[in-house]
């Protein structure tokens, strides 16, 4: 399924590269939150889980919806133009109507765009699609809507039932609960790492900008799976859902990170940039997977059904009783087959209250054919 940016005419002056700290900071916590997802970002999760305050880690988790698959769309730039520091990104979710942002927020707990303003069909995040009911422009204060926006959330997770419910009651509580916590996490073990990242972030952006001057908007044909298509003129990202903008009316933003590989994020919402904040690797190799382990891992998958379950877990995370029902099996022998994706990596799990949820691991079953070539190799 395709997410299409339309160029439009003269697209090569919509489109600029630049940092966000802010954006980098989210894409630190989503690691935090599902770290064998992210081997990137093992060493920082690694040191957090060791050293940061035990109260500031379980508020992570309770916000953590809205950098997951789906990020809030307030948590990546809102204005085109040179960059900010992270105070000033702060400042201008802080100044967003409360309407916008509440929307904003519906979209990002469900996990589905087309429920605020605009022609309802702007980018997701790129990891992954959702379906639900949000409340819509007007809605929240009666009416049906709530209850069905709850009752989504209460399906998905109780994480997201609680934000919910936190969402209704005060809006604009909940904005300065968010925004006191991005703060504090910043300080207490973000800066550092900013520090830190910034050099690699900052020679990429201009070899970013080089391929914009020379290539103009064709650079964003240079994604992970991305193309050119010329009639008319767009690029087509192949994604897990469907989603449109056009350069005609927002601008594009480029920001590098380090911390969102392996995802590739598109975020679009109408009267604000489009903003792809895509993956640079900073150099720090992993350590070569031993023969053993990708044998594993081609043994797990050798078998239809777990193909079967990994698509499905690729959508979303499911707890082994879902899985059962969906597949028709009783939950033990399900809790076979997991046993076996999760034994050869294939999939990592979190827990929320006692129920314990299974996603797929995108970077293992990426990773699968270059680990067997290296393993071939050594």
């Amino acid at each position: 399924m395709p997410v299409v940016i339309e160029l439009g005419s003269a697209p090569e002056h919509r489109i600029s590269t630049r940092l966000s700290p802010l954006a980098e900071l989210c894409a630190c916590l989503h690691a935090l939150d599902g770290p064998r997802h992210h081997p990137a970002s093992r060493r920082w999760v690694g040191a957090v889980l060791q050293g940061a305050d035990e109260r500031l880690l379980e508020r992570a988790g309770g916000w953590a919806p809205l950098w997951g698959a789906f990020r809030a769309r307030y948590l990546l730039p809102l204005t085109p133009g040179p960059e900010r520091e992270l105070e000033e990104e702060l400042a201008e979710v802080a100044r967003l109507d409360e309407e916008t942002f509440a929307t904003m927020t519906e979209q990002a707990l469900v996990g589905k765009n087309g429920h605020g303003p605009g022609p309802g069909h702007g980018l997701g995040s790129g990891h992954g699609p959702g379906s639900g009911h949000g409340l819509g422009s007007g809605a929240r204060h009666g009416g049906r809507a709530p209850e069905r926006f709850l009752a989504r959330l209460r399906q998905l997770s109780e994480r997201r039932f609680a934000l919910g419910l936190r969402l209704l009651a005060d809006p604009s509580g909940f904005r300065d609960g968010l925004l006191a916590f991005l703060s504090a996490v910043a300080e207490e073990v973000f800066e550092s790492e900013w520090t830190r990242l910034r050099p690699a972030l900052e020679a990429d952006a201009r070899v970013r900008s080089h391929e914009h001057s020379r290539y103009g908007a064709a650079v964003l044909a240079g994604f992970p799976t991305a193309r050119m298509e010329p009639d008319p003129p767009r690029v087509v990202f192949d994604k897990l859902y469907n989603a449109r903008a056009s350069l005609a009316d927002s601008p594009c933003l480029l920001v590098p990170s380090l911390h969102i590989n392996p995802h590739l994020a598109i975020k679009h919402y109408p009267g604000y940039p489009v903003v792809v904040q895509y993956p640079v690797r900073d150099g720090a190799g992993a350590e070569p997977t031993a023969l053993d382990v990708v044998m594993r891992g081609l043994r797990a998958l050798d078998e239809p059904l777990r193909i079967r379950m990994c698509r499905a877990l690729l959508r979303q995370s499911m707890t082994t009783t879902e899985l059962a029902t969906q597949f028709e099996m009783t939950p033990p022998q399900m809790s076979r087959h997991l046993r076996k994706l999760r034994e050869a990596g294939m999939v990592h799990t979190h827990r929320e209250g006692a129920r314990v949820h299974y996603q797929l691991d995108e970077a293992a079953v990426r990773n699968l054919g270059v680990d067997l070539l290296s393993a071939l190799h050594r």
